[in-house]
């Protein structure tokens, strides 16, 4: 059976020097939840461990929300991000 994915937003900044990726949700997103993040070139798996929003940390955000995470790979503005699960 294949996993279940549901678009939950993009990412609109990526910050290479720190390996973080900015991301406009849809959708809730939970620390805990994992992600997938697909593009032309970026198509790689990640779990939340943590969330900023405006250098804050929280464990939950909702549609509309720009966060910041961090991630093990280069993500692209533009990639989709999937809830996996």
């Amino acid at each position: 059976m294949a996993e279940e994915k549901k678009l939950i937003g993009k990412v609109t900044h990526y910050f290479g020097k720190i390996s973080v990726a900015g991301i406009e949700l849809s959708d809730t997103l939970k620390v805990g939840d994992t992600i997938s993040i697909e593009g032309a070139t970026s198509n790689f798996q990640e779990r939340i461990d943590s969330m900023q929003i405006d250098n804050d940390k929280v464990v939950e955000a909702n549609a509309g929300d720009l966060i910041g995470i961090k991630v093990k790979d280069k993500a692209r503005v533009g990639d989709d991000v999937y809830k996996v699960g």
